[in-house]
């Protein structure tokens, strides 16, 4: 049986190799940190040490169970900067583009999360998914409705994962019954910032939609509410779709650019996410980077919608901090790795070659140290939160077959990318417990 909902409290240690980042390996030779046979112990939920097994060997006590991994990697819990959970249920819904799509399925699905046992059984469901895929952490959003977000929050605490999520603010452009306020929204989001931001492992993000469906008046609510809590996130979509950019012309006359209605509200800042990024131009991308903004590129949404490439090479050239995202259900699946293999491909569209090293930082340390949460997760280093999974080589026949045959670190890493998905993640712990087993028929799987 797995660990799921216990808290482990004894010292366990992990043979297998190991892989952390102690840098973007696109800037430092020394950035990508191998152990080809490594030990990672932890106690209490934390990581206590991390090394190769010889060095380490000797701090193993009679009492410390290991278990034995050798053949397979332990990587940080990979972290998903951007996805919808009550999209969950719409993934994989034809339309010709964002916008008609969000009309005829996106809006119609978030209805149902008015009802409370709705919300609660989509999020298990949701968060069981991305635990199978390897994701401990993700920026969630929620719907309108404020008991969508103490669905989500509930059922993350259940699991012990650190989790960030709001609830959706939306008061123009969107049907009736999707719609609140700009004192509404500002009261409901104040609420729940107060019971859940910071309880445990929970986190808050202010979520307005977008642009075309908050009024000047809610956007400046939302900009109050983050000069209020200095240590929330802000989430939200920019310059995703050009018929969506235009529409924000018409809608915020007199701004220089889109990221702008956003700006001059006071949401650009060190731990504001934006989803897509794609139309930006250099001023754009230069203000993201002075202002600490994290862009998440989301490939598999961008290319399921027609929305546009991101060009990874205008974003690192500007020093834009990125993130990756699936934005399920734009995006057309759950798994990091599959949305690896989309950003690898939509890189060489732009020219650039994405390696699996920069890919793996992305989905781990980067995103942390872009989300200001460095300290706490993406790495295997001491004292961090114990939130990492287990990938196996041998996960289907091809992979086996692929990696066996691998003469460096980066092109196994790159069989991982291209070929693996959530039947590689063998195991997935948070906080030291084990909440994914691949092998087990547990709940939700």
């Amino acid at each position: 049986m797995s660990d799921k909902g216990n808290r482990i409290t004894q010292r366990i240690a992990y043979r297998a190799k190991l892989l952390s980042f102690r840098g973007d390996p696109a800037h430092a030779d020394d950035a990508v940190d191998f152990e080809d046979d490594g030990l990672l112990i932890v106690e209490d939920g934390r990581v206590v040490a991390r090394g190769a097994y010889g060095s380490l060997a000797a701090q193993l006590t009679p009492a410390t169970e290991v278990r034995d991994l050798r053949g397979k990697m332990i990587v940080p819990g990979f972290i998903d900067t951007h996805l919808h959970y009550p999209q969950t249920d719409m993934i994989a819904s034809p339309a010709p583009g964002l916008l008609p799509w969000l009309e005829s399925y996106t809006f119609p699905t978030e209805r149902r999360f008015a009802e409370l046992a709705h919300a609660e059984e989509t999020a298990n469901f949701f968060l069981d998914q991305l635990l199978s895929c390897g994701t401990t952490t993700a920026l969630v959003y929620c719907t309108v409705h404020k008991q969508s977000a103490d669905a989500l929050f509930a059922a993350s605490e259940a699991r012990n994962l650190r989790m960030i999520a709001g609830k959706v603010l939306m008061d123009r452009n969107c049907p009736d019954y999707l719609r609140d306020t700009a004192q509404s929204g500002y009261d409901d989001s104040a609420e729940l910032i107060a019971r859940w931001h910071g309880r445990g492992r929970q986190l808050y993000a202010l979520t307005p939609r977008f642009a075309p469906t908050s009024t000047p008046e809610q956007l400046e609510a939302c900009g109050a509410l983050a000069r209020e809590h200095a240590d929330v996130f802000i989430q939200t979509h920019v310059a995703e779709n050009v018929d969506e950019v235009k529409w924000v012309a018409e809608l915020f006359p007199g701004h220089r650019s889109y990221l702008d209605v956003y700006d001059r509200r006071g949401l650009l800042r060190r731990r504001a996410i934006y989803g897509h990024c794609i139309h930006f131009d250099e001023n754009d991308r230069l203000r993201m980077a002075e202002a600490g903004a994290v862009a998440s590129h989301c490939p598999t949404s961008n290319l399921f919608l027609g929305s546009g490439l991101f060009d990874m090479a205008k974003a690192d050239a500007s020093s834009m901090p990125v993130a990756l995202g699936t934005d399920v259900g734009g995006g057309t699946s759950f798994s990091m790795l599959q949305t690896m293999n989309e950003a690898h491909k939509v890189a060489r569209m732009t020219g650039h070659h994405l390696t699996a090293t920069r890919m793996f930082w992305l989905a781990t340390a980067g995103a942390a140290q872009a989300l200001d949460l460095g300290a706490t997760i993406g790495t295997l280093a001491p004292r961090t939160e114990a939130d990492f999974v287990v990938l196996d080589p041998e996960a289907t026949p091809l992979m086996a077959r692929r990696t066996a045959r691998a003469e460096s670190l980066e092109e196994w890493l790159f069989a991982f990318a291209l070929l693996g998905d959530d039947r590689a993640v063998y195991e997935t712990y948070a906080a030291g417990s084990c909440v994914h087993r691949r092998d087990e028929n547990s709940e939700g799987q």
